[in-house]
């Protein structure tokens, strides 16, 4: 399994903005500076993870984002999820649609690959975006 850049820039994004002090809100330029990742990049993520609802957006002087859960309740499965959609491990997990895979309509694996997904989404779920700063905080120190 390998992350999208747009997921694996949200991990990082929000890994550098739970490990920052303070209850500031959280602009997009401070983001891209401390992530070194491009601010239209830095934006868009942003506005995916605020649309998921991980983050609320306020606009003018004083804006910028804000967590709407504590990262302690943000799992990695969330921030994946935001970007991503729900975790499949094949592009039929999950799904009772007919897909273009040439084995879809004889397959005997697919009826059981929503336990594979399942199973990783369980394992991303069980790592807070909380654990993700504390180490992050731990190599900045």
């Amino acid at each position: 399994m390998r992350l999208t850049h747009l997921a694996d820039y949200a991990v990082v994004i929000l890994t550098a903005a739970a490990a920052r002090p303070g209850d500031d809100r959280l602009s997009a330029s401070a983001l891209a500076a401390d992530t070194g990742l491009p601010l239209p990049t830095t934006q868009k993520v942003l506005g995916k993870l605020g649309s998921a609802g991980l983050l609320t957006a306020t606009r003018g002087i004083g804006g910028g984002f804000a967590f709407n859960r504590d990262p302690q309740a943000i799992t990695l499965a969330d921030i994946i999820e935001a970007v991503e959609g729900p975790i499949a491990m094949t592009q039929c997990s999950g799904s009772d649609e007919v897909s273009d895979c040439a084995l879809d309509s004889r397959c005997k694996l697919k009826p059981h690959m929503n336990i594979v997904s399942r199973t990783v989404r369980e394992a991303l779920a069980g790592v807070t975006l909380e654990q993700l700063a504390s180490e992050r905080r731990m190599e900045d120190a």
